[in-house]
């Protein structure tokens, strides 16, 4: 139970150590970001120039349908207007006359009428097919216009944000070396100034052994010199006394 509760303990101290996760970001993981938001960057573009092509062709496919169904109708109305005329000029038995030719010449007059109003027709038809097209290549010009303004301003805003995110990975990391370095520094204070006081100490301790050493020396050197001085005030008072006793 001890043991475990060491371990829980340590455990707990290592997890309360670690900084956070979001000073925990690494060179491959903005290298993924950077993928990621490469590829979501290319399948927008591939998305809107897949619509556009879309637009394109079923813009041009039913242009195309238009202009056939309207070429048939004309190609069906001028063979119709001949037919009538022949059946008329065939199966209505007139004499040859002026009257008959004038009446010739008037459905003829009328068949070319009937022509040239078909044709105007189907210039209007094809005119106005042509407006419409150019209305919907202006519109799809607009819509890759402003796809393309969108994926610009992604692009942008994604660049800002992989400059933004580096900027704050550097600083981050710059951050955290930045306290190493004061932590290093701090430990190296606390030991010159370890060092620094012990220097003090051993000073102190040394002046005051060599002051004492000096006092002792110096009483030794006094008490020496009085002792030979005695000694020699001895000697010449016994020498005093020898010589007046004798």
């Amino acid at each position: 139970m001890k043991l475990s509760a060491e371990r829980l303990r340590q455990n707990q101290s290592t997890d309360s150590d670690q900084p956070p996760w979001y000073l925990n970001f690494q060179l491959s993981d903005m290298l993924v970001l950077v993928v990621v938001v490469a590829a979501v960057r290319a399948i927008v573009i591939a998305a809107a120039a897949a619509e556009v092509v879309k637009v394109i062709v079923v813009v041009v496919v039913v242009v195309v349908v238009v202009v056939v169904i309207v070429e048939v109708v004309v190609v069906l109305v001028e063979v119709m207007v001949v037919v009538v005329v022949v059946v008329v000029l065939v199966v209505v038995e007139v004499p040859v006359t002026a009257s008959v030719v004038v009446i010739v010449i008037v459905k003829m007059i009328v068949v070319l009428v009937l022509v040239g109003a078909v044709a105007a027709v189907r210039a209007s038809v094809i005119a106005a097919a042509a407006a419409e097209v150019v209305k919907v290549i202006v519109v799809v010009v607009v819509v890759v216009v402003v796809v393309v303004v969108v994926v610009v301003v992604v692009v942008v805003v994604v660049a800002v944000t992989e400059v933004v995110v580096l900027v704050v990975v550097a600083v981050t990391e710059v951050i955290v070396v930045a306290e190493k370095v004061v932590v290093e520094v701090m430990l190296v204070l606390e030991v010159v100034l370890v060092v620094v006081v012990i220097v003090v100490v051993v000073e102190v301790i040394v002046e005051v052994v060599v002051k004492v050493v000096a006092g002792v020396v110096l009483v030794v050197v006094v008490v020496a010199v009085v002792v030979v001085v005695l000694v020699f005030v001895v000697v010449v008072v016994a020498v005093e006394v020898v010589v007046v006793i004798r």
